[in-house]
């Protein structure tokens, strides 16, 4: 790149300008040069710092995450591979880089059982086959482990640090990701077309091996230099809230953890008053604990500040979450609803928004409340979440006891 090019605000508009030809139709093979250039005379850090400018100053995530697999292709040429051997063996970016591995295992033994089962289709899919395949392939999908706790942990820590642009791209690509995972398992069934398999197979997996460039490339180098040994010690405490994918963390990384109040030690026999009776906290603790729904409630700032912990959780939620932004807790394709539902809280325009979906084997309803007090001031909104399965089920009438098992 020439001298008129090496300032770092020349850059940040060499790469607009990339990006806005990319969003404009262009092939990547384009601007695969002019990418290459500029990604010789930048390191991972700043990279990331261009994606964090280039979305403050307004441009929209989407069109940032049109060039990420393009980026991902150069950087997989040119940048150098990450220096693992920092990492102590149980520290969280160990284990990351861990998983990728075990998941590149993982995802050339499902490779190897795809390529049998295309052998084997002429005289139709042998059972057991079929089954071998499926399990393989749940080995891939353990990937969620990985995600939620780069999503909800790593992300969290590095928007601490004012990094959210980057962040809300690459939690973008996760979701390509997941989706194309579902593709692939709506694919997979007795009578497939392995063609179609194969097909959406190739894709899912090209996206996967992709996001182990940018993590291993951009997104823990950049980590590194951001967070600090509090903030990897809070990440490590709380991993295990998510689950691991397909691999245990390492022993050698014992951080020092900072008590956390969370209110387990407050006075059992507090009491608070309602306008409609006492309760002692434990008995509050214990109700909240007993309802069979999920409870959150986010502040009118749009922060968390609370969630119950139900007997069967619908959703995974995380002491990590609390004091975060709520918007940063959800997907980016997600938060454009999220700031609508709460602008019309906030402002007086509605007071309920309610969802049904179907999740996993449960149909769950998701209900938001504006919170307000006796004046009608906004204080904030409490989301309930419920798997309402057997309750839809329900027939006639039952007036006798009888206990379900």
């Amino acid at each position: 790149m020439s001298e008129a090019k090496s300032t770092r605000a020349e850059r940040i508009e060499t790469l607009k300008g990339i990006i806005k030809t990319l969003h404009g139709g262009a092939e990547p093979s384009e601007v695969i040069d002019q990418l290459r250039e500029l990604v010789h005379v930048t390191d991972a850090n700043e990279i990331a710092s261009m994606e964090q400018e280039l979305i403050d100053e307004g441009m929209d995530v989407s069109e940032v995450q049109s060039m990420c697999d393009v980026h991902s292709q150069v950087l997989r040429e040119i940048m150098t591979e990450p220096e693992t051997g920092i990492f102590p063996p149980g520290h969280p970016v160990d284990t990351f880089l861990r998983e990728n591995n075990a998941l590149r295992e993982a995802i050339s033994e499902f490779r190897l059982v795809l390529d049998e089962v295309a052998g084997a289709a002429a005289d139709g899919v042998p059972e057991d086959l079929f089954f071998k395949l499926k399990a393989a392939f749940n080995n891939i999908q353990d990937i969620e482990q990985h995600y939620m706790r780069k999503e909800f942990l790593l992300f969290s820590k590095l928007e601490d640090h004012g990094v959210t642009g980057p962040s809300k791209v690459m939690w973008g690509k996760d979701d390509e990701v997941r989706e194309l995972l579902k593709e692939v398992t709506e694919q997979m069934r007795l009578d497939m077309d392995v063609n179609a398999l194969k097909t959406a197979a190739d894709a899912a997996i090209v996206g996967i091996e992709e996001m182990f460039i940018k993590e291993e490339k951009i997104l823990f180098p950049m980590a590194k230099e951001k967070l600090t040994r509090e903030d990897w010690a809070w990440i490590w405490k709380h991993s295990p809230e998510y689950g691991y994918c397909r691999v245990e963390p390492g022993e050698g990384y014992n951080p020092v953890i900072m008590a956390e109040v969370d209110g387990s030690e407050a006075r059992s026999d507090a009491i608070l008053s309602f306008p409609t009776g006492s309760l002692s906290f434990d008995q509050m603790k214990a109700i909240l604990a007993t309802l069979p729904l999920d409870l959150t409630f986010v502040d009118a700032d749009d922060r968390v500040r609370f969630f119950s912990h139900g007997p069967s959780p619908v959703f995974i939620r995380s002491k990590a979450n609390l004091g975060r932004k709520v918007q940063h807790c959800h997907p980016p394709k997600s938060v454009d609803m999220v700031n609508l539902i709460l602008d019309d809280f906030r402002f007086g325009r509605k007071n309920v928004a309610e969802f049904w979906i179907k999740f996993k084997k449960a149909f769950v309803h998701i209900s938001y409340f504006a919170v307000r007090d006796a004046e009608g001031k906004y204080l904030g909104c409490l989301e309930m979440t419920q798997d309402v399965t057997s309750i839809r089920l329900l027939d006639g009438e039952r007036r006798l006891l009888m206990y379900d098992s």
